[in-house]
Parts: C-alpha cells; sequence; structure tokens
C-alpha cells in the first residue's frame, strides 16, 4: 500500500495528524527533499528506508516502491505542501494503476493557504474579492493559452502564483497588461511557516524590483490583489440585521 502524504506548508506541526501518523507506520518514505521539512522525518520509525526524491526520477521512485510493496511494506510518498497543487503526482498514479498497487492520498496545508496566514489576511474579502486564481508563470512547463496570466489578470480576483519567483519581469508585465494596476497590492512570501520564513508587501508595478532585490529565486509564492488592501466592508455572513440558522431575531 502506498500513502500519498501532504507534507504540509513548511512546519512540521502543521502536518495533519493522519499524515504523521501515515509517517509514524511506514516501512518506506519517499520524500521530496528539495521543498520538504527535514523535521518531518523525525515522525518516522526508527527502522524506516528512507529516499529522497529530488535525486530521484520517476522510474526510480516507481522502483523503490515495487520493492516494497514485494516485500509487504508499507511506502509513504511525501509530498510538499498539498500534492493535488503541482504535484505531479497524476503521473504516478497513472503507473500504480497500471500495476495494481494500492493507494490513497491525505491531504496537506497548501502553502498558499500558509503564505494568507503568515500574511494576516483573507482572500475572499467581501465586496472585493470572492475569486482565489491558483495558476504559474509559463516557464519551460508551458501553460495553456486560454490560462495566460493575462487572460486570467482580467477577473481582478485574488491571484497566487507558484513556481513564478525566477519569471518576475515577465509576470510583472503581464500582469499590468491584463489589468492590474501598478499600485495593485503585492506580497512575496519566501517559505511559508519554515523557520526561515521571509514576507515582503509590495505592489504589481515593484514586484520584479522586490524579487531581485531580495534574492528570491526559488521557493516562494506570490500574492497579487486588492484583497491585501484595508476592508471597511463587513461580512454578510455575522451582519447583525441577518437571522439564519440558529441566529434568530431578538425581540
Amino acid at each position: 500500500m502506498v500513502h500519498f502524504v501532504g507534507a504540509g506548508c513548511g512546519a512540521a506541526d502543521l502536518i495533519t495528524i493522519r499524515g504523521a501518523y501515515l509517517l509514524s507506520e511506514a516501512d518506506v518514505i519517499i520524500y521530496a527533499g528539495s521543498l520538504v521539512n527535514p523535521e518531518l522525518l523525525k515522525y518516522a520509525k526508527s527502522n524506516c528506508e528512507i529516499h529522497n526524491s529530488a535525486e530521484m526520477n520517476l522510474d526510480e521512485i516507481l522502483a523503490v516502491i515495487k520493492s516494497a510493496e514485494a516485500a509487504g511494506k508499507t511506502t509513504v510518498r511525501l509530498h510538499s505542501g498539498d500534492s493535488s497543487i503541482y504535484g505531479a503526482v497524476q503521473e504516478q498514479f497513472s503507473e500504480l494503476d497500471s500495476l495494481g498497487i494500492r493507494y490513497d492520498v491525505c491531504p496537506g496545508v497548501s502553502s498558499f493557504c500558509g503564505a494568507a496566514a503568515s500574511l494576516k489576511m483573507e482572500y475572499t474579502s467581501p465586496e472585493v474579492s470572492q475569486t482565489v486564481i491558483l495558476t504559474r508563470t509559463a516557464g519551460k512547463t508551458a501553460v495553456p493559452e486560454r490560462e495566460s496570466i493575462q487572460s486570467l489578470a482580467a477577473h481582478q480576483a485574488a491571484m497566487v502564483l507558484f513556481l513564478s519567483t525566477k519569471l518576475t519581469e515577465k509576470l510583472q508585465s503581464e500582469l499590468l497588461e491584463g489589468g492590474y494596476s501598478e499600485d495593485t497590492p503585492a506580497a512575496v512570501v519566501y517559505k511559508a511557516s519554515w523557520p526561515d520564513e521571509k514576507m515582503f508587501r509590495c505592489t504589481v508595478g515593484s514586484l520584479h524590483k522586490t524579487v531581485m532585490e531580495n534574492n528570491l529565486t526559488r521557493t516562494a509564492l506570490i500574492i497579487v490583489g486588492n484583497c491585501m488592501k484595508e476592508n471597511p466592508n463587513r461580512s454578510y455572513l455575522y451582519s447583525p440585521e441577518r437571522c439564519m440558522g440558529y441566529r434568530r431575531e431578538k425581540p
């Protein structure tokens, strides 16, 4: 059996209870060494076989899993954040399906949630933004034309950009061409929730300069949108004038 486990965004205690339990029971752990906090490996039992997938290709990962299955062992494939977002898991699922190897998935706290927590912000700000776009800038991995930064920027929604800090000159230009103004708030969060986390607030117009000046070339998330502005609007959910569910109009 293979368990795909989301490690969370960084801090070792932000893994789920289920994820920590699966790590503690695993005979074999294959973890994303360049992205996962090594403190998480302290959950593993002393005789656990541990592999760093940063040094492995897909065939080598599958070979370890097949060997573990043949020996009747349980494997945890430990991915950063939540494996459903840029986790490259679908290709692994397909291979395991073809091999008849059973697997399941334990979700994790994505870095876009960890970054918002660190910034003490809400993506879905009342009457400002009710949509969050998770995307990336086109680089070595192509992006469908219908999902270009320019076309997504036209919505003026909160936008979270993964895997884009090496391409911020291009990104900034595309955000502006798509419709964000130069003074639209932005932020770059490096290693959200890790001990060495860093946060930089800026604007779309100063995004590239901020990234370059602080040498933020990897393991950082970019957030763009007016949701980061101070918002005087209250939510309808907790409005004193609203009666709903357990909250009834007072006599």
